[in-house]
């Protein structure tokens, strides 16, 4: 039943056996289940590296299961982790073919450089009619591109058209940008932000989407998709990163174990492996503040090495347990 958040049938049924059976050990257990002892074990290996059952030396199996409705949401939480995961992969996938395999001319325009970008990017706006959906990845944005994007976007929230822009949690630390977001926000515009974001894009009335050849660099060109399968998914990541991200107004929040959405990406892209350097950028923050944070999580996880906490996040439950 379970199988879909992760969990498979014999973890399942020694979970729900140790639910119902506190008082055996491990071989009544193995016993009163028809499972072999060895089985057991290896599914008592499987739950603790999941976080649903701790060690115990009261209980006679060595081990306490997690409360089933904690269970649930800690699966829950998982899944919906690896969802976003897998719809950044597949944003940042949509980017990379768009714009290293050759496109029909009916599908998709090429832009190189900033002023053509920019150029490019006014004409669009002046057509677009109802709506545009932006993520703007990169933390602090420079004070000129600030300044030269208000008269576009006040001309657009004149005419009525919607906008929905999603920044890096970052943003709320700087000045300029700060100032610049709520100037928007009075405007009429609808500002959310995210510890993260999969790619820089910008989609007009769900027909158009423009992305950055070089999600390195998002000034050496551009890629202008109208393939309709295509929008329409990058519209669906939009919609479902929209869901997720915390309002302008609104203070972001801890989880149960006291962690900011930020420190919860940085604990995911350690335990990708990315440098300090990488998950800085990733966060819109300096590397000396990513340094800072990942030695102040890998303390908390009492690790000596980024591969010892990755293992304890694992356990702890701050990271789902590979399969």
């Amino acid at each position: 039943m379970l199988q879909t958040l992760g969990l498979d049938p014999m973890a399942e049924q020694v979970y729900r056996g140790m639910l119902t059976r506190p008082q055996d050990g491990v071989a009544e257990l193995a016993q009163s289940l028809g499972m072999q002892e060895s089985d057991l074990r290896g599914a008592l290996d499987r739950l603790s590296a999941m976080a649903l059952i701790r060690s115990a030396d009261h209980a006679p199996s060595g081990f306490a299961p997690l409360g089933a409705e904690a269970a649930m949401n800690l699966l829950l939480a998982r899944q919906q982790e690896r969802l976003a995961l897998s719809q950044a992969a597949a944003a940042q996938l949509i980017a990379d073919c768009a714009s290293s395999q050759p496109q029909s001319p009916s599908e998709s325009e090429s832009l190189s450089g900033i002023e053509a970008i920019r150029n490019r990017l006014a004409q669009l706006s002046d057509e677009v009619t109802s709506e545009v959906l932006t993520f703007a990845p990169g933390g602090a944005h420079p004070e000129a591109d600030l300044r030269a994007s208000r008269g576009p976007n006040e001309e657009m929230l004149d005419r009525g058209v919607r906008m929905r822009t999603i920044y890096l949690d970052s943003v709320r630390n700087d000045a300029a940008t700060q100032e610049h977001v709520d100037w928007l926000s009075r405007r009429g515009g609808l500002v959310r932000t995210a510890a993260s974001l999969p790619v820089r894009m910008i989609i007009m009335d769900r027909r158009l989407a423009v992305l950055p050849v070089n999600t390195a660099d998002a000034h050496v060109g551009a890629i202008v998709l109208h393939g309709t399968g295509t929008v329409t998914a990058l519209c669906a990541l939009f919609e479902s990163v929209w869901a997720s991200a915390v309002p302008l107004g609104a203070v972001p929040v801890r989880d149960a174990a006291g962690r900011t959405r930020q420190e919860k990406e940085v604990v995911q892209l350690l335990a990708e492996g990315l440098t300090d350097e990488s998950i800085a950028k990733r966060l819109g923050v300096s590397p000396r503040t990513a340094r800072r944070i990942a030695a102040e999580l890998m303390e908390r996880l009492d690790g000596r090495s980024r591969f010892e906490a990755g293992v304890h996040a694992v356990q702890d439950g701050w990271l789902p347990a590979t399969r």
